[in-house]
C-alpha cells in the first residue's frame, strides 16, 4: 500500500487510486432497455398509487 511518512514518523496511508476510464455512451440496444424499463417503473409505480386510493 502507498504510505508518506509525515513530520514526527507518523504514517499516513492512502487508498488505492481505481483505474480512470472514459464512459462510452449507451448504443440502441441499451436505449430501448432503459425506456422499456422507465414505462414498467411508471406502470408499477402508477399501479401502487391507484390500489393506494383504492383500497383507503
Amino acid at each position: 500500500m502507498p504510505y508518506t511518512t509525515e513530520e514526527g514518523g507518523r504514517l499516513n496511508n492512502f487508498a488505492r487510486e481505481p483505474k480512470i476510464y472514459a464512459a462510452e455512451p449507451p448504443n440502441a440496444g441499451q436505449k430501448r432497455t432503459y425506456i422499456f424499463l422507465g414505462v414498467a417503473g411508471i406502470v408499477l409505480v402508477g399501479g401502487l398509487i391507484f390500489v393506494a386510493f383504492s383500497v383507503s
